[in-house]
This record gives C-alpha cells, sequence and structure tokens, in this order.
C-alpha cells in the first residue's frame, strides 16, 4: 500500500481541518529573557555566537514555524527550548520557572513530563516494536506495564498505526515512522510539541498528513513549535519567526 493510500488509516479526527478558536489564549506557557548561546570550537579559541540576546514569548495553544538559514541559531533555539541544551547567559521559563539553571537531572524530568520531540531522522529505536518504542520513554518514568501498554495502544490508534503496531521501524513506510514518532511524543501527555524539519524526508502528501496531525494538536490547545526551511509549511502556523546569525529579525502572524 501506498502511503498516499495510508492516510485513510488515520482516524477522521487528525485528518479534519483545522479549527482555530475563536479566543486565543494569552498565557505565555514559554518565554526566554536576554538568551545567549556560545560555543567553542573544539581546539581553537574561536567563539561561536549561535544565539545573541534573543527575548521572545510563547503562547499556549499557538503554532510556530522557525525559519532561517543553515547556522542562523533556529536549531540551537529549539534545543534550548527543549532542554536538550543550557544557554549561556539569559532565562528560560517553562511555565513560570527558570529551567536554565537546572542540572541534568532536573532538565531530564522537565523533557520526561512536559515536552514532546518529533524528529526529521524519526530517532526510533530500530529493534523495537511500534508498540515498544512508544512504551519506552513511560518505562523510565515508572508507569506499570499494564498502564504503558494502555496509553501506547490508545496513541498508536490515533495516528493510524494499530495494524502496524507489531512491526519495527525497518518495517514501516517515512510516514509511518513519522506518524510513529509523533504518538512517542505524545506519550508523555506534553504541553510543547518540539519539531525539527518534521516534513523534511516525506513526500508532499505523507508530509500533508502529517502536518493536519499537527494541527489537530494545536486546536487541542498544545503548542506547537517546529523547525522548517518549507514556506509552505511555515506559512500555516500561526506564527513564523525567523532567524539570522544568532538573533530574531521578524516575528509575524501570517
Amino acid at each position: 500500500m501506498s502511503e498516499v493510500e495510508a492516510i485513510g488509516d488515520v482516524p477522521p479526527a487528525a485528518m479534519s481541518a483545522p479549527t482555530k478558536p475563536d479566543h486565543r489564549s494569552t498565557n505565555v506557557i514559554a518565554s526566554i529573557r536576554n538568551l545567549v548561546k556560545t560555543y567553542r570550537k573544539p581546539g581553537t579559541t574561536v567563539e561561536v555566537h549561535a544565539i545573541r540576546s534573543v527575548s521572545i514569548d510563547f503562547i499556549e495553544g499557538e503554532s510556530v514555524a522557525i525559519c532561517g538559514a543553515s547556522g542562523s541559531g533556529k536549531s540551537t533555539m529549539l534545543n534550548i527550548l527543549g532542554c536538550l541544551d543550557r544557554p549561556t547567559a539569559g532565562e528560560y521559563l517553562l511555565g513560570g520557572t527558570d529551567v536554565s539553571e537546572f542540572d541534568d537531572d532536573g532538565l531530564s524530568q522537565i523533557r520526561g513530563e512536559r515536552i514532546g520531540f518529533v524528529f526529521q531522522s524519526f530517532n526510533l529505536i530500530q529493534q523495537l516494536t511500534v508498540l515498544e518504542n512508544l512504551e519506552v520513554p513511560l518505562f523510565y518514568q515508572g508507569v506499570s506495564p499494564q498502564k504503558r501498554r494502555e496509553c501506547a495502544e490508545a496513541l498508536i490508534a490515533r495516528v493510524g498505526l494499530s495494524d502496524r503496531a507489531d512491526h519495527r521501524p525497518m518495517e514501516l513506510s517515512g510516514g509511518q515512522q513519522q506518524r510513529a514518532a509523533i504518538a512517542r511524543a505524545l506519550i508523555n501527555n506534553p504541553v510543547i510539541i518540539l519539531a525539527d524539519e518534521p516534513t523534511g524526508n516525506l513526500d508532499t502528501a505523507t508530509g500533508e498528513m502529517i502536518l493536519k496531525i499537527f494541527d489537530e494538536l494545536r486546536a487541542e490547545g498544545r503548542t506547537v513549535i517546529m523547525v522548517t526551511h518549507e514556506t509552505d509549511v511555515a506559512e500555516r502556523c500561526d506564527r513564523i519567526i525567523t532567524m539570522r546569525d544568532g538573533k530574531i529579525i521578524s516575528d509575524t502572524r501570517p
């Protein structure tokens, strides 16, 4: 079955047109203040200024595209928002808590409780089935085997992969792997979904299917922040942030 034909497997809710609320939330869910990130090239004294004193707020329930050329700082921004990296200076407030000074254990806990990740390369564990891939995050949170299985099966059904639950990633198409990755990102019921080029490895029809799932998540009130270089993907978001040389040069709402 082709990936286009597989679109029919997605639950109707996931395929419906995005419904924008009449009254958008004004709650700030994440905020960065005077954020700076500087790297030193290995073996040299040369410093790379990835982010240069950036301040910005992200609102609950909005979809945001972060755009810019290679080296503009967008991926570094996503890593800091996802607590995968720490700023060199400045603050990162998540849910009103400054997490910029958290240690590795603290950042890991934040990631496990509040943030879901979707990567261009899927990052599924090849030795595990789709079902087992979804259960892994809950295993590390100490969730019981029965509860892990129930949650994983529910999310697999949501993205239309119930008939692929016992397959390994190499047995799935690219679109099916990305749907599995989205389901895994939702397993901890995160308030923020971070996506790095989520349609970059997909054909147009499959990419549209993935974006409709993101539309549904945003309509539910989740905040979706994605890095993308695709104009059509960015333009369907509520907000487009463009970066250059570590700075935000525009912040617009199409």
